[in-house]
């Protein structure tokens, strides 16, 4: 006992010195009846705000999912798995992969069929990973703890539950009858989609199926309207007619494939191949090999309805523009739809089909109600057909980045960075060929001279091509990295032509063999240790600071410090050749040897079961601390040489930490 509030009062100490104990994520536990033999196991994580929860279906090589785990009792079976709720689907560029995760609260709920007619308990743990902008903390157990009352009447029980987590604090949280819904924050990824899909509307209108689509409508409405309020009351009918056509094709996908289904998508072989096809299809017919039309008899119908005038007149004219113009509009709302879709959350093709919708419709609306304005816009020409190619070319760009995450599931490695890279170059390189005039495709009109638009366009293409050339060698392209495979699913992760040891290694590099207990870290060529006692014991050998790294395989900014930070050309060399790396990894899911597990120091009672847990324990013992990344520089006595700093992207002020602490130790 007083060996634990040692442990605790040091922890108090040493958070303030350093850095803090984060607990960002309360647990909590009720049950619901369900029937008079089976109930509804209720977990709840109340998060703070800033942070987030990583679902329990994480795809393979992503951060660590939500697991949980129950203690089997003869009193009670389990009915199908723990259910979560939709949360929040986004891409992550550091890991390449699309990510579920919860903000502000989750709540996971278990089935359970009740074998015992008395009073029983059923006992877990939870298993999670939390985030913020600036850190990731360890994965952390909290134990979970159930009541199953002998009284059938009883529909809701609640009680507090007791969390012992790695962070050694323990809460009490009475939990109310009802879980309330609370309102979510809006979704930066909708809003994303949005932006995209309005911008998208804009680019179909310049489209030769749509652009002279605008005087007809025009005209349309002049002879139909008697008086300027009917022209502009039917303008307006005729724009929320394309908005309601467009929303409701993207309805009918949400409603068919459903949420868990668009969740599935992004990791998903077969879908992002079909993806893959269906957008080279499209491509290829904007390039001009041919058109994507609709059945004409469909077109002949919807003109004879327009004809009835009115509402169901001018909604019918909206649809006839949809069908006439589809040759054009068709690719641009497929692939607008299967980028929504595939971004997991189930109302991102409505929000999509509604920002494209919204930016077709309102130019046809104000010319429709303000026809003089037609004097204003630019003739119809071979502006247009350009337009349509330049939107092929970058469909067939983003055609391959759903190849790629078909690979990237698979691990076949057939597209890895330097093929993508290659592809894309060439794609855009032919572009700016294009768009200077050196290549002609079959729709063109005869090119006299390049206007000052397509020259800008031109050289803005040809300048992003160059821009991706040096990702060959290795260079970050930090512009595109959310498209592109990640640097270590390569060809070669240290770039074309470097090997481990072609730069040399710090105080290695007159050595060809790597000290036992080391590895040479890619991408950067750095020689770096993940047992803490091996890379100690090299330090006192080559006379050098140790800089500890506490880290993890699934720690986002981790990964950013390592992309953006240690890759500058004034910390690189600090790391290679001033000081020796020890990476601690908190989330190394290996067992510890048999005969080497640790009582926890944190959890009394409990024994550390992964070589993570150890260096997880280490840094919140021992530096008051259990955020990643978070970097130590020490002497050989393992004493600070200054204090130790969190997620640092300020280039600067961790080159000046490096300096600061290599000086001491001098």
């Amino acid at each position: 006992m007083k060996k634990t509030i040692a442990i605790l009062f040091f922890l108090i100490i040493s958070a303030s010195s350093f850095s803090q104990i984060l607990n960002p994520v309360k647990w909590s536990t009720s049950i619901e009846k369900v029937s008079e033999t089976e109930y509804d196991l209720i977990i709840q994580a109340t998060i703070e705000d800033g942070w987030h929860l990583y679902s329990q279906n994480v795809p393979e090589d992503g951060p660590i999912p939500t697991n949980f785990t129950f203690v089997k009792i003869d009193d009670y079976e389990l009915v199908g798995k723990t259910s979560e709720e939709e949360g929040h689907t986004v891409f992550d560029a550091v890991f390449n992969m699309n990510i579920k995760y919860f903000e502000n609260k989750a709540v996971f709920k278990q089935r359970v069929k009740t074998l015992s007619k008395s009073n029983f308990k059923i006992t877990g743990e939870v298993e999670f990973m939390v985030c913020d902008d600036s850190s990731c903390l360890p994965p952390t157990f909290v134990d979970l703890d159930f009541s199953i009352p002998a009284n059938k009447g009883i529909t809701t029980v609640n009680f507090n539950t007791k969390e012992k987590n790695e962070t050694a604090k323990s809460t009490e949280t009475k939990i109310e009858t009802k879980l309330k819904k609370e309102k979510k924050p809006l979704d930066k990824s909708l809003l994303t989609i949005f932006l995209i899909a309005f911008l998208s509307g804009f680019a179909a209108l310049l489209t030769p199926c749509v652009f002279p689509m605008i005087p007809m409508t025009v005209s349309f409405f002049t002879k139909q309207s008697k008086s300027k309020a009917v022209g502009i009351k039917n303008a307006l009918i005729y724009g929320a007619s394309i908005i309601i056509i467009y929303v409701a094709l993207g309805w009918l996908v949400s409603f068919f494939f459903g949420a868990d289904a668009l969740n599935a998508l992004s990791t998903n072989v077969w879908f992002n191949v079909f993806f893959f096809v269906i957008l080279v299809i499209f491509a290829v017919s904007f390039l001009g090999a041919f058109e994507i039309v609709l059945p004409s008899s469909w077109g002949t119908k919807v003109d004879e309805q327009a004809d009835r005038g009115g509402i169901i007149g001018i909604f019918f004219m909206a649809l006839a523009l949809a069908i006439v113009s589809f040759s054009c509009t068709g690719p641009i709302v497929g692939t607008l739809l299967v980028q929504a879709a595939a971004g997991g959350n189930h109302v991102g093709p409505i929000v999509g089909m509604l920002g494209f919708s919204l930016a077709l419709a309102i130019p046809f609306a104000l010319f429709a109600a303000f026809p003089g304005w037609l004097n204003s816009l630019p003739k119809s020409g071979g502006w247009l057909n350009t337009v349509k190619v330049v939107l092929g070319f970058l469909e067939l760009a983003l055609a391959f980045k759903f190849l790629s995450n078909a690979d990237l599931v698979l691990q076949l490695h057939w597209l890895e960075r330097e093929v993508f890279l290659a592809i894309w170059i060439a794609i855009f390189g032919t572009l700016a060929l294009y768009l200077f005039g050196k290549i002609q495709l079959p729709h063109d009109s005869p090119l006299t001279h390049i206007s000052v638009g397509r020259l800008t366009l031109g050289l803005i293409t040809l300048s992003f091509t160059i821009y991706m050339i040096p990702g060959l060698w290795g260079a970050p392209l930090n512009l595109i990295s959310a498209f592109p495979p990640a640097q270590h699913y390569a060809e070669s992760p240290y770039g074309i032509g470097f090997t481990k040891l072609s730069e040399g290694v710090g105080s290695n590099k007159n050595h060809s063999e790597i000290p036992e207990g080391a590895h040479i870290m890619a991408p950067h060529n750095i020689l770096a240790f993940n047992d803490y006692d091996k890379g100690l014991a090299y330090a006192k050998k080559v006379n050098k600071p140790v800089l500890l790294d506490f880290t993890g395989h699934a720690c986002v900014n981790c990964r950013k410090m390592e992309q953006n930070v240690w890759a500058k050309d004034k910390i690189l060399p600090i790391l290679k050749n001033d000081v020796v790396l020890i990476s601690l990894y908190v989330d190394d899911k290996r067992k510890l040897p048999n005969g080497e597990e640790i009582d926890s120091k944190l959890r009394p009672g409990k024994k550390l079961r992964y070589i993570g847990q150890k260096w997880s324990e280490m840094q919140t013992i021992k530096y008051g601390a259990n955020a990643q990344p978070f970097y130590v520089l020490m002497n050989h006595n393992e004493e600070n040489l200054n204090d130790p700093v969190a997620y640092t992207p300020d280039v600067d002020e961790y080159y000046k930490w490096l300096k600061e602490g290599i000086a001491n130790f001098k």
